[in-house]
């Protein structure tokens, strides 16, 4: 199987402004792992280009280090043999080979910024004076998603309007995950754990099940993934035990400001600024019903990454304990347990994500135009879509069990939605009851959709036939 996965639209972006032969500033950023190197090793593969990988280390070791490269890739001993002796020489150099269209990715830019404060200034002045009206495709990429902004994008950087495009790299959906492994029960599983962070996606072995990539490549002390969401929160967020407890309580189900206040101790104004750091870093998400508008106050707060949810619901409460080598009393005592249930409460996005490409397809009741959850005085419906201009409305329940009796919650759901508030006496329903697999299915009719596992992997094999 292929390393790479998906990022079709990524890369046709960066296709089409390559063939434009204008001179473009990219700015390219995301979470560690994420696969911006990647990203841009694909695209380079086919196009005219070097990247280089800064380090954190001194300018003038930064600066040798950029003269071996350039060196090799233009093909020039006297660079590698002499160097350069600072950021000018870097930038003219640059503009003695920019006549030719070729790519110039900078990877993880605030190092270098980091070993010469000057650095945003000074390309600042080469972009304006010379480098825009080249052929130079210049990719500045960083894994610290503040310091990126704050370098290239914040009103007071010297960088500030000169960026052409920018790509903040999101982690992989489900549906490009059920790509790479292609059976619906597994993908679910491994999503549910690895998230959509392809390097963490990389690391779990398909042709295992999911409890013995979780023992092997999460609760191992010497697997990487053990340590790496404490290493990307400590690299990336100042006083990293207060976000530690807020991420602790989201995992542990507490999803409103209140029972995180109550959960951790800190006070509300406290827990609201942390979030708000969270939220910026794309590593906790606020959600509202999908009826409400975005001032809503029932705003709900998650993680946004499925590796870290279950790092910080079973790993970290547990650390010292697995450092003892402890896995399989874990495995048995804690994770085999819950599992399902685990599962069962990120089931509903995934589903959500297929609902999105069916709904490219036409292969719902309707085609909608808002999706989400819903949830009112203590009752709840995982997914509800809605068409306002046709006021169509899609109730569904999503269940991560095998057996299910689609008649009993078919019913359950129908009570439920008469609590919806959107457009009452004008709506025009349809009810979903999705699960692993049923013993009673509700009877077929043109307002109720009822899918198990074979049902959802036809209708993705469908949507990705049609695509062909």
């Amino acid at each position: 199987m292929s390393t790479f996965i998906n990022r079709t639209r990524e890369l046709a972006n960066l296709r089409e402004r390559y063939e434009s032969g204008k001179a473009e500033f990219i700015v390219l950023y995301g979470r560690r792992r994420v696969g911006k190197s990647e990203l841009v090793d694909q695209f380079l593969s086919s196009h005219h280009g070097i990247r280089v990988l800064a380090r954190e280390e001194s300018k003038s070791l930064q600066l040798r280090k950029l003269a071996a490269d350039f060196g090799t890739f233009f093909k020039d001993p006297f660079l590698q043999k002499n160097g350069f002796s600072d950021w000018d020489s870097v930038f003219l150099y640059l503009l003695s080979h920019a006549e030719e269209r070729v790519v110039i990715a900078f990877d993880e830019f605030p190092y270098l910024v980091a070993g010469d404060s000057s650095l945003p200034s000074l390309l600042q002045g080469y972009w304006d004076g010379q480098l825009k009206d080249t052929g130079v495709f210049l990719i500045l990429s960083g894994s610290s998603i503040s310091m990126m902004e704050s370098i290239t994008m914040a009103y007071k950087s010297p960088l500030f309007g000169r960026r052409t495009g920018q790509i903040l790299l999101q982690p992989l959906r489900f549906i490009h995950v059920l790509d790479y492994l292609q059976d619906l029960k597994k993908s679910v599983e491994f999503y549910a754990v690895f998230g959509g962070t392809p390097a963490y996606i990389m690391a779990a072995d398909p042709s295992k099940d999911i409890m013995t990539n979780i023992a092997r490549q999460v609760m191992r002390e010497d697997s990487f993934l053990f340590r790496d969401v404490e290493f990307v929160l400590r690299s990336e967020l100042f006083e990293p035990r207060y976000y530690f407890s807020i991420l602790f309580s989201l995992a542990q189900g507490n999803h409103r400001i209140g029972l995180i206040c109550n959960d951790t101790g800190l006070s509300k104004s406290v827990v609201n600024k942390y979030l708000s750091v969270l939220i910026d870093l794309h590593l906790v998400h606020r959600s509202i019903p999908v009826t409400e508008s975005t001032k809503s106050r029932k705003g709900l707060y998650y993680i946004s990454d499925n590796l870290f949810d279950f790092w910080f619901r079973f790993i970290n409460p547990y650390s010292d304990t697995l450092e003892r080598g402890n896995t399989d009393i874990l495995m048995e005592q804690y994770v085999k347990p819950q599992f399902s249930g685990y599962v069962g409460k990120h089931f509903e996005a995934m589903v959500m994500d297929l609902f999105e490409l069916y709904n490219q397809h036409s292969c719902l009741p309707f085609v909608f135009t808002r999706i989400g959850s819903w949830w009112h005085k203590g009752e709840e419906i995982d997914i509800v879509a809605l068409r306002e201009d046709e006021q169509k409305i899609l109730f569904c329940e999503c269940k991560w069990q095998d057996d299910v009796n689609g008649e009993r919650v078919f019913a359950d759901l129908m009570s439920k939605a008469a609590g919806v508030s959107w457009h009452n006496d004008q709506r025009e329903e349809f009810f979903c009851v999705v699960a692993r697999s049923f013993s009673r299915r509700p009877p077929k009719n043109d307002q109720c959709l009822v899918l198990d596992l074979n049902d959802l992997m036809k209708l993705f094999v469908r949507c990705r036939q049609d695509q062909e």
